[in-house]
């Protein structure tokens, strides 16, 4: 059984490529969430004009990963601390927010932002945002790790140290490190 999470933390080739290396983790797709315009382009989104944050929505193996320990990497690998921000992407697009598919979903997300801000000296800004309609982005923003970020200076710039925080902070769980 497979069970989905939708979650925004910036740029999603980023936060796609960290969750592709978690075990447990069965996809990880990169879409469009939270906004009022039916159907937006990623040109539309990046204009900050529709209300959309860029997100991954991970499907997961409950069985292998939990969905606190899941929610738990996300906060650890990118910054719940900056409003509407991440790194050089700015604007709501790039917003840290989770979005409860269920009442269970949303115990467990404020659970670990309350873990979160425990661990933190500065507050979390991260939202709990109401499920709304999920937009797939267009193809070319699927696996883009896997398939264009190693040529791309911005991703290899966001992206490693990414990675890397994942595999020392979390090895048991990241595939990479694992196998290694």
């Amino acid at each position: 059984m497979t069970d989905y999470v939708t979650l925004a933390g910036g740029c999603f080739w980023c936060t796609e490529a960290v969750f592709k290396d978690v075990i447990g983790v069965e996809s990880a797709e990169s879409g469009y969430i939270g906004g009022h315009v039916p159907d937006p382009t990623y040109k539309q989104v990046c204009g900050g004009d529709t209300g959309h944050a860029e997100a991954i929505r991970i499907g997961f193996d409950p069985e292998q990963l939990k969905l606190g320990d899941l929610l738990d990497i996300f906060f650890a690998t990118h910054d719940a601390t900056t409003l509407n921000r991440q790194g050089n992407d700015v604007g709501t697009q790039y917003r840290s927010a989770m979005f409860p598919a269920d009442d269970a979903q949303k115990a467990e997300m404020q659970a670990a932002l309350e873990r979160a801000q425990a661990d933190s000296a500065k507050p979390i800004v991260t939202t709990i945002e109401p499920m709304t309609t999920w937009y797939e982005a267009e193809g070319y923003h699927q696996d883009y790790w896997e398939t264009s970020g190693r040529s791309n200076p911005y991703c290899m710039a966001v992206i490693p140290p990414k990675l890397q925080k994942l595999r020392k902070s979390f090895a048991a769980r990241s595939k990479a490190a694992v196998s290694a």
